[in-house]
């Protein structure tokens, strides 16, 4: 018997016990390839021995001081190097303990930016449908998850949304990539229209979709138009990094490939690879001057925003990624990946898409490629993929809700920046041996 309340309630997890590189060891002594990295977080795989090092030390040193009343030389040292390595414009950093916690404050510093400056009827969120951005209130009415916000709404501030740049289920046939990316753009200033163009604080997207969708990429110059609409009016753009940024798509900052920067980012995940609960807001100088000549004081707070053990974590793996050069390495796997996925399930019948970037990829589930019809979401076709991986020693994250938040599959795959080519084809083969078993169960 457990006394702890699982994620599901009636499941009977088994219990991990240790971990070195890229594989998880359970009680049992069985080992799991870590192909997702759990959820999209440990970038440098499990007991990487520079990162320990770090935390021993930090630990011997201080392991945790109030931001009420302190700053630390390890808290500064991290908010140095994220800056140094940051899109241009954004000069500060806020730390926190997770990326839930990220969005929540990136919210309230938008609304707070608009206060300062004068202009508090600023009142509008607009998010995109298909989306994630955390489990919190706030996050969780930004985001497009009908599954997750479905009995949680009458708790729910209002949010809008529109639709992603989703191109497998959105782009039109003999649309072109630029024709797609200018449409999707559009809905966002029509609904700033719509809401007013003086009362909207801020838009709010994920880069590369995360979990929710699966690794959906933005088509041609989307983001360079979505920037171009939110400065036309004002609005702020906050893009959502936590589970595609910090390398994992092949660059630090995923929004790098789109020739963007916003004025809030949200990360953590691959900010501390798992060996500590952190992550951060990123902001750009003209909101950082609008709260230290203004009020001075951001209206936010958490216990342990800037723990000493969690920034030494942060640091740690953002070191070795610079020093170990591994983000030459995502696009070294990523592209193995791609090809490997490619080779085992272009022509599969139950594939119908293959996307993502770098080591971040993902397939998606259909019952008929042709037609892109969804398998029907009673038959839980996810849960029974994860059940066949984990018996074949494999970690992946697939996910029902990909057209609406009900219905549609996929599998996310995101494996440590570490892996090997014989690492990407133990995945594949792995993958594709359960997913054929769990179509046929």
């Amino acid at each position: 018997m457990t006394h702890l309340l699982h994620r599901n309630a009636n499941a009977t997890m088994p219990v991990a016990v240790s971990g070195k590189g890229v594989e998880l060891y359970d009680n049992t002594g069985k080992a799991y390839i870590d192909a997702s990295g759990g959820a999209a977080v440990s970038c440098l795989g499990h007991s990487h021995p520079d990162v320990l090092a770090a935390l021993h030390k930090q630990l011997d040193q201080l392991a945790y001081a109030h931001t009420g009343f302190f700053t630390t030389e390890v808290a500064e040292k991290l908010a140095d190097n994220l800056v140094a390595h940051a899109p241009d414009g954004l000069d500060h950093v806020y730390l926190v303990s997770g990326g839930s916690e990220a969005v929540e404050a990136a919210l309230k510093m938008a609304r707070q930016y608009f206060v300062e400056k004068g202009e508090p009827q600023r009142r509008h969120i607009i998010a995109r449908r298909q989306s994630y951005h955390g489990n919190t209130l706030g996050a969780l009415a930004t985001g497009g998850n009908e599954w997750r916000r479905s009995q949680f709404k009458p708790l729910l501030v209002e949010t809008h949304h529109i639709d992603p740049c989703f191109a497998y289920r959105f782009q039109q046939e003999g649309e072109s990539d630029a024709e797609y990316a200018a449409r999707a753009a559009q809905a966002l200033e029509d609904k700033i229209l719509e809401l007013g163009a003086n009362e909207v604080i801020a838009f709010v997207a994920e880069t590369v979709v995360g979990a929710t969708a699966g690794a959906v990429p933005p088509v041609g110059d989307y983001f360079k138009r979505i920037r171009e609409i939110c400065d036309r009016y004002g609005v702020l753009l906050i893009l959502d990094e936590v589970m595609c940024g910090m390398g994992r798509t092949g660059t630090l900052h995923a929004c790098e490939q789109d020739g963007v920067s916003p004025d809030l980012m949200t990360i953590a995940k691959g900010l501390g690879g798992g060996y500590q609960p952190v992550g951060a807001v990123l902001l750009q100088a003209k909101i950082f001057e609008a709260f230290s000549k203004g009020s001075g004081f951001f209206q936010h707070g958490h216990t342990y925003m800037g723990h000493p053990m969690a920034a030494a974590a942060g640091l740690a793996v953002q070191e070795v990624i610079q020093r170990d050069n591994l983000l030459a390495n995502v696009k070294a796997m990523g592209g193995l990946l791609e090809s490997r996925l490619t080779e085992r399930f272009g022509n599969h019948h139950h594939v119908g898409d293959i996307r993502g970037r770098g080591l971040f990829q993902a397939i998606e589930l259909v019952e008929d490629r042709s037609k892109k019809n969804p398998f029907d979401p009673a038959l839980k076709l996810n849960a029974r993929i994860k059940r066949e991986a984990m018996a074949r020693g494999l970690m992946v994250y697939p996910m029902g809700g990909t057209i609406d938040g009900l219905t549609g599959d996929h599998v996310l795959i995101a494996p440590p920046f570490i892996s090997e080519p014989g690492h990407i084809d133990a995945i594949v083969e792995r993958l594709g041996d359960a997913v054929d078993a769990a179509l046929v169960a």
